[in-house]
């Protein structure tokens, strides 16, 4: 028919990606976004429309928002979290419910908020809460250093902690691949605990965990050591990083470079590079892409695939992006809350193939023949 366009497969965004043992039908992964819509860390209602809207976009990839390994762990009350038998089991109800519907990898990030825990939901103003009100705790660290004025102290973290720590990691590692989820990110990003551990100007500790870039790297690298070994081989387990602090004298892209080499020598099956949320000081030179930058360069120095991150809105631009090399992949974020079917709407664009339900085939625009592969 004259004025249809012919849909091409040309599209590197829309060519297949592995990461480790995962394929993924496209380079468009969805980033983990908090909802704080949790009760005791068990999800809700509001995560089985807010994932099933999402599990039905077309991406390649779909990872869960940050899921707290233990109580004061939390960023809010309201997190998620993967620490009990009845989280487990809510959490695998709503994967199998996903499943019978949106054939989409579906992964999870687990974190730990450390000195950033213990604060209100965002719309609620995200302070913070002191230990003794209602939902407050008392939080933790790498040293006893508050995040900002205003915050309270957090508590460094002994030996016991430290061993506490690792192990709630992967047992919630483990919780993950008893429920069928098919990748683990382990969060060291954004200024939560892990990444309190890596930088200069929040870990001022003094034993084998502090002072040196070896020794700040230690925690990092035993969580994914011990969590990798928890997960059975079909699971992909990788890691998400800010590549810099934004203020001198903290974590910076040459600490992220070696930081990756590490996990990359480990059999690290991806990593996922963002930036920033350390320090309240930061300057961040925010435009469009502004982190891809970070991921080409890590991207220079490893063998494992690399995610960027960070205001990447176009279908162009992520095309570009994975195209000429910088990264192996695209995380949207809250790009695809205000456009959950970016994907769609992307492949279409590029003269790609999208995937959807046999339930929206019919959905297909009278000037794009073939979207739907």
């Amino acid at each position: 028919m004259p004025g249809r366009i012919k849909v091409q497969t040309m599209s590197q965004l829309f060519s297949p990606l592995h990461l480790g043992p995962l394929e993924l039908l496209n380079r468009i992964v969805i980033a983990p976004m908090c909802q704080y819509s949790a009760h005791e860390g068990v999800v809700s209602d509001w995560h089985r429309i807010h994932l099933g809207n999402l599990a039905l976009s077309g991406a390649g990839l779909l990872i869960l928002e940050a899921t707290a390994v233990q109580a004061n762990g939390r960023i809010s009350h309201a997190d998620l979290g993967l620490w009990n038998d009845d989280q487990e089991a809510a959490l695998a109800a709503l994967v199998a419910s996903l499943r019978r519907w949106a054939p989409i990898p579906l992964g999870i990030q687990l974190a730990h908020a450390g000195r950033k825990a213990s604060t209100a939901r965002p719309w609620e103003g995200g302070g913070p809460i002191a230990a003794g009100e209602p939902d407050g705790w008392t939080t933790v660290s790498a040293s006893a250093l508050a995040y900002d004025e205003g915050h309270p102290l957090p508590g460094a973290l002994d030996a016991a902690g430290i061993e506490a720590l690792v192990e709630a990691f992967v047992d919630a590692a483990r919780r993950a691949a008893r429920i069928g989820l098919d990748l683990v990110e382990i969060h060291a990003a954004h200024g939560y605990l892990l990444h309190q551990f890596l930088s200069p100007l929040s870990n001022q500790r003094t034993d084998e965990y502090g002072g040196s870039l070896e020794n700040r790297l230690r925690l990092l690298l035993r969580v994914f050591d011990a969590v990798r070994a928890a997960l059975p081989e079909h699971v992909s387990v990788g890691v998400r990083i800010s590549a810099t602090d934004w203020v001198e004298g903290g974590w910076d892209l040459e600490q992220s470079i070696a930081l990756a080499r590490e996990l990359d020598a480990r059999g690290c099956h991806f990593i996922h590079v963002s930036s920033g949320g350390l320090d309240p000081r930061q300057q961040i030179a925010i435009g469009p892409g502004y982190q891809v930058p970070f991921a080409a360069a890590i991207r220079e120095q490893v063998r494992m695939p690399v995610i960027a991150v960070g205001l990447i809105t176009g279908a162009r631009q992520a095309e570009a992006i994975v195209a000429d090399g910088q990264a192996d992949a695209v995380a949207l974020a809250r790009g695809i809350l205000y456009d959950p079917r970016w994907p769609w709407h992307a492949a279409a664009e590029l003269g790609a193939k999208a995937k959807a339900a046999p339930q929206f085939l019919r959905c297909e625009p009278p000037g794009v023949r073939g979207l739907f592969g």
